[in-house]
């Protein structure tokens, strides 16, 4: 009891002058009082001392830890596909670059081969012009710009709409056929909001041109080495697709708008050349087959098209438009 005594005496005589830090807390090194209302933790640095930095120094600390941060593979990879979204998201006033390369990464795939400078000239107009009216996110208008390239191709390639999503997924785009169908219907409707309504007579006018330039597409695509055992030479057949694409004018203009307004127009064309086919000659040159390996549509569609036609026009070789 005496020792209790003397120690509360000793610490009540020391003035506790001697304080360091021990442990996370302040001790009086003379009598051992721990000093509960100074506790080492609680000395943090004044407030005022954070400000003292000049902007340039604060501005130099955030580097290096964006330059730290950069390091770290994962967080570059999401770093790089932020500045790219960027530059997607502000392409309304930027030259375009990105979606050039993405262009040029389709062709690299064999998508796209047909795309000169008139036709990229198109398709940047068509974009930008959407994008003025109607910019959203960044996924949004990557698929716009797709369903835009696949409008500005799909009447002049033999590529099916199942492969261009599959090489443009291939590209990292998440796309489906339903979301690129969905986006073409915006373009559509946001084009027509644009401009002047169109006349019966100016669609029907614009579908027999799509068929006329599918129509000669398809046709050239067959190769003389697949029919030069029923022609003299290659300049005979080049004359017989001469006098097709000549009597392709002649049937159209027998066939109404609306006959053919809710037609798949590149279906019908490849069931045009079977009919035309039939109207020669020999009937065995331009076989179902034949127009398949080019069209791209099975000899079932085309058959199906033929009689459609046959209905519309009667017998092909009763027609009475050859040359």
């Amino acid at each position: 009891m005496k020792k209790k005594a003397n120690l509360g005496s000793e610490i009540a005589a020391c003035s506790h002058k001697n304080i360091k830090k021990d442990s996370g807390f302040y001790v009086c090194q003379d009598c051992g009082l721990i000093m509960e209302d100074k506790l080492a933790f609680e000395d943090t640095i004044p407030t005022s001392e954070f400000f003292t930095d000049s902007q340039r120094d604060y501005e130099r600390r955030i580097r290096v830890g964006d330059s730290k941060a950069l390091q770290d593979p994962i967080i570059k990879e999401k770093y790089d596909r932020i500045k790219i979204l960027e530059k997607w998201f502000r392409d309304y006033e930027s030259d375009f670059t990105e979606q050039k390369k993405t262009i040029e990464l389709l062709k690299s795939h064999e998508i796209g081969l047909n795309i000169d400078n008139v036709k990229y000239k198109g398709i940047k107009d068509r974009y930008l012009k959407y994008n003025k009216y109607h910019r959203h996110n960044y996924q949004n208008m990557v698929i716009i710009f797709l369903a835009i390239l696949w409008i500005e191709i799909k009447d002049t390639t033999n590529i099916r709409i199942e492969e261009f999503i599959k090489v443009s997924r291939e590209l990292g785009h998440k796309i489906n056929k339903k979301m690129l169908n969905s986006a073409m219907l915006k373009i559509k409707r946001t084009e027509n909001m644009l401009k002047s309504k169109k006349t019966t007579l100016d669609l029907e006018k614009e579908i027999k041109n799509r068929i006329k330039v599918v129509f000669q597409k398809d046709l050239n695509n067959i190769p003389y080495q697949k029919v030069q055992e029923l022609f003299l030479d290659k300049v005979e057949y080049e004359k017989v697709k001469m006098e097709m694409l000549l009597l392709v004018d002649k049937i159209l203009n027998k066939i109404s708008y609306k006959q053919i307004q809710n037609l798949n127009y590149k279906a019908f064309t490849a069931g045009l050349i079977y009919y035309i086919g039939q109207t020669l000659d020999n009937r065995k040159i331009f076989t179902q087959s034949l127009i398949e390996s080019t069209s791209k549509f099975s000899s079932t569609t085309i058959r199906k098209k033929f009689h459609v036609l046959k209905d519309l026009l009667g017998d092909p070789q009763t027609l009475k438009l050859r040359l």
